[in-house]
């Protein structure tokens, strides 16, 4: 039986509509002496990670322990929390195409809700790039309590997009955020790059 055609997309934000340069990361890195890759690692350690984006710990807190970890890395904790914070300034960019793409669909019609895995600063880092009102919804896991690929986390995506899950289309970087967008009940696609833009317009057909 074919699926029935969406009528809403959720987009995931960061390596779909919004970009982070490594140069970024790597030139703080140098610069204090660390190895290439350790903000990442440290960042992205998931028991570090977790409680930041399902809200039970602040972006502020989060960015504490990043540098309580790194200050026998750079030998004071105030050169850790300097290179912490220089890391943390930079808030990615903007995909041009993929928001020229958010434009077309809401233009035609379609309901286009953003879906990320995110801390309390989202809010921040929306108006800081000029994407406030550039999407009908934003479903932030630090505010709703559930992080991707929880099943929960997809059904509250469709109920603020008042769109059964069967008639969203999920665009999102990883894997294993579109293995759990599938298990929920809507379609979903693996992006690549604006390459697939093509893809995502037949799809929605407006």
């Amino acid at each position: 039986m074919a699926r029935e055609r969406a009528t809403a997309l959720l987009l995931d934000f960061d390596g779909v509509l919004r970009r982070w340069d490594p140069a970024v990361a790597a030139g703080v890195e140098r610069e204090y002496g660390l190895a290439e890759g350790v903000l990442g690692e440290i960042a992205m350690q998931w028991g570090r990670l977790q409680p930041v984006l399902t809200g039970r710990v602040s972006h502020a807190e989060w960015v504490s322990s990043v540098a309580d970890a790194l200050t026998d890395s750079v030998g004071s904790p105030e050169r850790a929390r300097a290179a912490v914070d220089q890391w943390q300034r930079y808030r990615g960019e903007v995909d041009p195409e993929v928001l020229a793409f958010v434009r077309e669909v809401r233009a035609a019609g379609v309901q286009v809700g953003l879906g990320t895995n995110a801390t309390d600063l989202l809010d921040a880092d929306l108006a800081a790039l000029g994407l406030v009102g550039e999407l009908d919804v934003v479903v932030n896991s630090s505010v709703i309590g559930v992080h991707k690929p929880a099943k929960e986390y997809f059904q509250a995506a469709c109920d603020a997009l008042q769109t059964p899950p069967a008639r969203v289309l999920f665009v999102d970087d990883e894997d294993w955020a579109v293995r759990g967008a599938r298990a929920a009940g809507l379609s979903a696609h693996r992006w690549g790059g604006p390459a697939d833009l093509r893809y995502l317009r037949a799809a929605l057909a407006y």
